[in-house]
């Protein structure tokens, strides 16, 4: 017999570098999410954002959906699968049409249209558009308006936001999760999962960047008036802390991680010199006793490194004094002693650490960084009237049928162009 999905249940999937993380989350009649299952497996089998091992990507995706699924008592047959990676690029587009109606009063079908043009732009044909995104319309030459529908003007323009993905990198996540008996429900840009569940509508107005730090990549979103302006990524994260880590003081990887967790300061000036750590001895050799200035030292460096190249980010792109919201950190290395304070030395902004919100349930489990992801697209996945992401119904299919069905999209959005 066929598994079967409640209808008022959404999956959300985070495919991370360290761990696959599955979040299960139920909506009552006033609208409100509870979140009923969480499930965790370390992840091998990707790197920086995109699957290396598709097998072990497989099995992660179905212990971690398998343990959700136990906490819940549902079953789960589809999800909203995360994509993060280098491979992920943002642009800014705009759109203008002549308003249709004789009477010049715009309708829907013209906001539609609008927004048409704004995505007609040219992409290779190795990659594909993941979200259309508005940022503002403008109707004769009348700018920073949110929604046009039934306002009266001759000329639309529409400011967009299009986010694009490399198609083998998209692919592959579908084919992975799929191949786990889940149907992706929708692909969701990391950073703005993120942003969903951590980011107030004040600071979204305000002007406000979300730096989401995970395994294998750091996530960048700028937020201005209330949209999406800006996202990047920048392929360096936590797991290459651990690395260092690993490195610097001659232990494995999996102690490097117990130590950074356990003991690791990414601000140096807030370790005591008297503090001390213990490191476990390699191949049988005795364990070390060490300051723990020497691993603040170690951590400090690369985060720093990270905080250096998002704030190179919003200067090449103009963002730096627009944004009086701050930074807002979230993801697994956000909860690293110390991160918070070096951001904003560096960063020269008002920082504070993401946890997510806006939900109720298993809200104790939840409430931390390294969940921000995948309780974003449980959110993202609820249905709501009036959401700013232009969903593209993505049907990918499996198997041979998969490259079909994305090539497919892409010319059903851009006609004869490609």
């Amino acid at each position: 017999m066929a598994k079967e999905q409640k209808q008022d249940i959404v999956v959300g999937l985070d495919l991370g570098t360290t761990k696959v993380c599955t979040i299960i989350g139920e909506q009552d009649d006033e609208g409100q999410v509870h979140i009923i299952g969480v499930g965790t497996t370390p992840s091998t089998g990707l790197k920086k954002g995109s699957v290396v091992n598709i097998e072990q990507t497989i099995a992660a995706i179905k212990k971690s959906i398998a343990d959700a699924e136990r906490m819940a008592g549902v079953e789960v047959t589809s999800a909203f699968a995360g994509v993060a990676g280098g491979h992920i690029k943002g642009l800014n587009s705009r759109g203008v049409i002549a308003v249709s109606r004789k009477d010049k009063e715009i309708t829907e079908e013209d906001r539609e249209r609008v927004i048409e043009a704004a995505q007609a732009i040219a992409i290779p044909l190795d990659r594909e558009i993941i979200h259309v995104i508005p940022q503002e319309y403008i109707v004769d030459d009348q700018d920073g308006i949110k929604n046009p529908v039934g306002m009266s003007g001759v000329r639309l323009e529409a400011e967009v936001h299009v986010v694009t993905g490399g198609v083998t990198s998209v692919q592959n996540i579908v084919r992975s999760v799929e191949r786990a008996g889940i149907q992706v429900a929708d692909i969701i840009l990391q950073p703005l999962a993120s942003a969903e569940a951590i980011l107030s509508a004040d600071e979204k107005e305000l002007g406000v960047v979300l730096v989401d730090i995970g395994g294998g990549t750091t996530d960048i979103a700028v937020f201005i008036n209330g949209s999406l302006w800006h996202t990047g990524i920048i392929t360096l994260g936590g797991a290459l802390v651990t690395s260092d880590v690993a490195v610097g003081l001659r232990t494995p990887n999996t102690e490097a991680e117990s130590i950074k967790i356990q003991y690791g300061c990414a601000y140096t000036a807030m370790v005591k010199e008297e503090e001390e750590i213990t490191v476990p001895g390699v191949g049988g050799r005795p364990d070390r006793r060490m300051p723990r200035r020497v691993l603040s030292e170690i951590i400090e460096a690369r985060m720093e490194e990270i905080f250096e190249l998002v704030g190179a980010e919003l200067k090449k792109h103009g963002f730096e004094d627009r944004i009086p919201a701050g930074a807002v950190i979230t993801g697994g290395a956000a909860l690293m002693e110390g991160t918070a304070e070096l951001a904003e030395k560096i960063l020269q902004l008002p920082v504070r650490i993401g946890s997510p919100k806006r939900v109720g349930g298993l809200t104790d489990v939840v409430a931390n960084p390294s969940y921000s992801t995948a309780v974003g697209l449980v959110l993202m996945g609820m249905p709501k009237p009036g959401s700013k992401v232009e969903k593209k119904g993505m049907n990918f299919g499996s198997g041979e049928d998969m490259f079909k069905n994305v090539l497919g999209r892409m010319k059903k959005w851009f006609g004869d162009s490609i």
